[in-house]
């Protein structure tokens, strides 16, 4: 199966002085379908620190997927998108606009995510909104494409032909 990082982005979080609900759904929710988190991680919204995180897990680690939770909203601290941005070489912006589609059902502010999603070498980042709700409902719209996805990536053909 395939293998996550995990990176919130949170101030507070990083701090300890707020505990990370919507890392732990994304955990969850990606072990009950059969992915394996490699590695998690709570990161300060600073640009060059959500930066370093993601090369670190793309790079080294070489995990298959990095979902990323918080900084992508309209705060003066929110860089989550800033910094995925500058670590792909290639854009996905499909993956954004569905989840964006499908949240604007449920809540209208959901026009407010600036989440973007891209490929670092063979890695595929998506940025997730910052609330536990949201995470759980935009993970409902993307993981079966997902999986798709990661597969043709890695030119897993026989795991395409199955899905």
């Amino acid at each position: 199966m395939y293998t996550v990082g995990i990176i919130t982005a949170s101030d507070k979080g990083s701090r300890g002085e707020r505990e990370d609900k919507s890392g732990v759904v994304i955990r969850e929710i990606m072990e009950a379908k059969g992915y394996e988190v490699k590695c998690y991680r709570i990161i300060a919204d600073e640009q060059h620190l959500l930066e370093e995180a993601m090369i670190q897990m793309a790079d080294q680690d070489k995990v298959n997927l990095i979902l990323t939770t918080g900084g992508t909203g309209f705060s003066l601290r929110d860089r989550t998108p800033e910094a995925t941005i500058t670590v792909c070489d290639r854009m996905a912006p499909g993956i954004p606009e569905a989840m964006r589609a499908y949240s604007l059902q449920i809540t209208n502010r959901a026009m407010l995510s600036r989440a973007v999603a891209g490929i670092r070498n063979q890695t595929l980042i998506v940025n997730m909104p910052g609330s536990p709700k949201a995470v759980k409902e935009s993970l409902e719209c993307i993981l079966e494409p997902l999986f798709h996805g990661i597969a043709i990536l890695l030119g897993d053909t026989g795991e395409c032909a199955r899905k």
